[in-house]
């Protein structure tokens, strides 16, 4: 899969799975190695060393490897690898487009889009499943048959706060659990984990899209998404931050309700990404 800035340029690939991810997902061998580390409990354990200072020399290697510009966060130096992933960016470095009837994009991340069907299986990062299925069985996902389906792919080198997309409330978060499987784009190896992952979904009534469903997906070793108790927002407040670990944002609109950029739209249907930034424009209300 290629990803392309708004710009049409190739953006190199920073964050491809490591040896041990193709290990554990690619090998017999690798398999108790994956389940042990799916568990709860290693989540836990993990997380808890993410947030001692003994992971702070890994923060500053991501820095270096990823090319992280620290100068555009609001702090520099960090107690911890979890202090450093969920850093604050100077909102002057992620400026909100406030235009009421612009579409934003929640967070920094690669993206791609799609129509909702009732039968259709969609691949996130190399993992197919439906909306239903995405939504523990949820049947309001029916009301969003023939809108759109937008896929954020945030790796280690994206910012991991995200904002709300428009002005509105929200009704109650749900949570969907399940084992913290990946959701790293390996290739090939041809088995089902996105779907164990878990995940919080809300609707978002919103003024200008309608009801929109939101949903944050953990991947392997996070243990914590972490949203705003707030019912009531504003277009670019925070709504909420992962930690350690790769993750996803889902976003389904209901027909007729939002036109796509052109480019995100001819990117999508040659099956590649596109780059977005926390706050950009990334269509338009349909009128």
């Amino acid at each position: 899969m290629i990803i392309y800035d708004r710009n049409g340029n190739v953006v190199p690939a920073t964050a491809m799975p490591d040896k041990l991810m193709r290990f554990m997902y690619g090998k017999k061998l690798g398999r108790p190695v994956l389940w042990i580390s799916a568990r709860r409990n290693s989540s836990r354990l993990v997380g808890a060393y993410m947030n001692s200072p003994f992971s702070k020399g890994r923060a500053y290697r991501a820095v270096k490897k990823h090319g992280i510009n620290l100068e555009e966060y609001e702090k520099q130096h960090f107690r911890s690898y979890n202090d450093f992933f969920t850093r604050k960016i100077k909102p002057s470095c992620r400026p909100v487009d406030m235009t009421p009837e612009h579409l934003i994009a929640p967070c920094d991340s690669k993206l791609r889009a799609f129509p909702i069907t009732a039968v259709r299986d969609y691949i996130i990062k190399g993992s197919p499943y439906t909306v239903h299925e995405l939504l523990g069985g949820d049947r309001v996902c029916e009301e969003y048959i023939g809108g759109t389906c937008l896929i954020f792919r945030l790796s280690v080198d994206d910012y991991h706060r995200y904002c709300y997309i428009d002005k509105g409330t929200r009704s109650p978060y749900r949570k969907i659990k399940g084992v913290l499987y990946t959701v790293s784009h390996v290739d090939g190896l041809g088995r089902n984990y996105f779907k164990r992952n878990s995940r919080v979904y809300t609707t978002l009534h919103t003024e200008n899209f309608g009801d929109v469903i939101q949903v944050e997906v953990g991947a392997t070793l996070v243990g914590r998404i972490r949203n705003r108790v707030s019912t009531v927002f504003a277009k670019g407040d925070e709504k909420g931050y992962f930690e350690f670990g790769g993750s996803t944002i889902v976003l389904l609109f209901k027909k007729g309700m939002v036109e796509l950029d052109e480019d995100i739209i001819r990117n999508s249907l040659d099956g590649n990404e596109t780059q977005v930034r926390y706050g950009s424009k990334i269509g338009k209300k349909i009128q």
